[in-house]
């Protein structure tokens, strides 16, 4: 880069107010890029099947999603830091994905076009919400303990994802089981090498090695081609070539069907995506603005706003795309540690997210079993919120408890937020203290009630 060139790039980001530098904010974008890598392959691994079940046909579903979470994620990243200028990184939110494929494994009259349709929606929603500035009216409506206890439920969920989808847990006669962990002759079977790859990834974090569940993904991938194992194979060919555009454009691009989303029994589902969107956003950006420094003497994010604004947008992006929600990711504390203060972070981790796309022939090929050892760490990651819960307050352990136990069962994050709000309005309401509670809170209650009652399957 030419010396007006790095001139100009420190002016626009302001290098100078910022106390950083250009190789401070590349080094910090490749650091974040390193942690939230896992992403390219997991999304389309637990999306797959949805799209592929509810749309036809016998396509590479896997290599569309692929380059449908890569664009996502790159073209939101690559905004964020233009426009907002903070070293925050977005892809498709892990849950949400979840949530996602559930609906639509459990609905067979539902496609994935549909639940595309409603992300677009809950994305617009956020926008609006973002532009008139109700962010922080809602965020004050919400009930402290609900916030705190939806991600400990997501995080619970997806490890449950992980955990069945390996084997190493089975439904069997409706009791949940240990799996066949046996290592039959020839072949390792999924549990066991979810099991290796879960020690991998266990061994690179309390190593602290940075891009830890990327590398244990890549490590167990590896591990799985041996021949004896049996999990997969290497590519024939390159392991480097053109991304597989015609498979994306024939089989998720542009697939959302917003009308089929706009029917009463969707409400649930729209709420669940901009929910959670909009607290895990709001969560993430001011976690990692508080570690970077970014928060002003009132503890707030000058360019919060923009920042919420691109998140939406990511959103809708996605839908069209052909991914669920996109929401900003906590990884980015891991740039933001490293040094990351301007926008150039999260443009660096963009352009990261590009090149990744040559290496989609040799991404494709890893096994599932190579994926679920990330879902499980990433839920584990998500129980540290667990502890900020009163357990000792039954006003506040009885709605969190009930959320965080609900998720996973009903495999719903709806059905989980939502008998949140339920109890604790009803156990504000006996105790004498209905007045604290938001009328927002009381309409949402009674809209979950009716969706109940009345609306079966979402």
């Amino acid at each position: 880069m030419s010396l007006s060139s790095e001139t100009g790039v420190a002016k626009y980001f302001r290098f100078a107010e910022n106390s950083t530098n250009l190789r401070t904010e590349i080094l910090a974008g490749l650091t974040t890029f390193m942690t939230m890598a896992y992403i390219m392959v997991v999304n389309p691994a637990i999306l797959q099947d949805a799209f592929r079940t509810s749309m036809g046909g016998d396509g590479n579903y896997f290599g569309a999603l692929m380059i449908a979470t890569i664009l996502s994620t790159a073209v939101t990243t690559i905004l964020m830091g233009l426009y907002a200028k903070y070293p925050f990184a977005l892809a498709p939110g892990m849950g949400l994905n979840a949530y996602f494929a559930f609906v639509v494994a459990t609905n067979p009259d539902i496609t994935a076009g549909t639940v595309l349709g409603a992300v677009m929606i809950s994305g617009i929603v956020f926008l609006i919400l973002s532009l008139i500035g109700a962010r922080q009216a809602i965020v004050a409506a919400i009930p402290t303990v609900i916030k705190r206890a939806i991600p400990v439920g997501i995080g619970l969920f997806i490890a449950v994802i992980g955990l069945k989808g390996s084997g190493l847990v089975q439904v069997i006669d409706g009791n949940l089981l240990l799996g066949d962990l046996a290592v039959n002759k020839g072949q390792m079977t999924s549990p066991v090498l979810t099991i290796i790859g879960l020690a991998i990834i266990s061994i690179l974090l309390v190593r602290k090695v940075k891009g830890a569940i990327f590398l244990g993904i890549i490590i167990t991938a590896l591990i799985g081609a041996i021949p004896y194992f049996g999990q997969t194979s290497l590519p024939s060919g390159s392991w480097f070539g053109v991304p597989a555009w015609g498979d994306w454009t024939s089989l998720v691009f542009g697939k959302l069907d917003v009308l089929g989303a706009l029917s009463l029994g969707f409400f649930t589902v729209i709420f669940a995506f901009l929910f959670v969107d909009m607290f895990d956003t709001i969560g993430t950006l001011i976690g990692v603005a508080d570690q970077g420094g970014f928060l002003n003497e009132k503890g707030e994010l000058e360019r919060m706003d923009q920042a919420m604004q691109v998140d939406a947008l990511g959103t809708m992006l996605g839908s069209v795309f052909g991914t669920s929600t996109v929401t900003s990711y906590i990884e980015s504390a891991a740039g933001v540690a490293a040094g990351g203060r301007t926008g150039l972070t999260a443009i660096v981790v963009g352009i990261c997210f590009l090149l990744a796309l040559v290496f989609q022939p040799i991404l494709s090929i890893i096994p599932g079993a190579a994926t679920y050892p990330a879902l499980i760490v990433v839920g584990i990651l998500m129980m540290k919120g667990i502890g900020r819960i009163k357990w000792d307050d039954f006003m506040e352990a009885i709605p969190a408890f009930l959320a965080i136990v609900v998720m996973p069962l009903t495999s719903s994050i709806a059905n989980g937020i939502a008998v949140a709000f339920i109890s604790y309005s009803l156990l504000m309401i006996v105790t004498g203290q209905a007045k604290k509670v938001h009328w927002l809170v009381y309409l949402l209650s009674v809209l979950f009630i009716f969706r109940f009652a009345f609306i079966q399957g979402l």
